[in-house]
């Protein structure tokens, strides 16, 4: 059994949230919240509220002992980016991309 949880449209680059999850991938739910509440990175605070949610998901929805979750897959996908211009000497403007994520995971229960 497995649970999931995605979180859409996040206001962090992929880039940077793949650094946070790569932290975090394969180990206990627990373990992962800890090492997440000790991580500076401002991804570290909306991965944590997804893992929470998941785990809620678990335990509410599919009757799974918490304590026995791990993170079986996680991944940052690119959500839509959001195009600005910034001005620019001599009256010109640069794009400035303002890009977003799509976060998934999925726990399981350790046998």
């Amino acid at each position: 059994m497995e649970a999931r949880a995605i979180a859409k449209h996040i206001r962090i680059s992929p880039r940077k949230v793949k650094i946070v999850i790569d932290l975090i991938r394969g180990k206990n739910l627990g373990e992962a919240l800890n090492i997440l509440s000790l991580t500076p990175k401002a991804a570290s605070e909306p991965v944590a509220k997804l893992l929470r949610s998941a785990a809620a998901n678990a335990e509410n929805n599919y009757d799974m002992n918490v304590d026995s979750l791990y993170v079986a897959e996680i991944q940052a996908n690119q959500g839509p980016t959001l195009k600005r211009f910034r001005a620019r000497a001599q009256g010109r403007g640069t794009q400035i991309l303002k890009r977003t994520s799509h976060i998934s995971v999925v726990l399981k229960e350790r046998e």
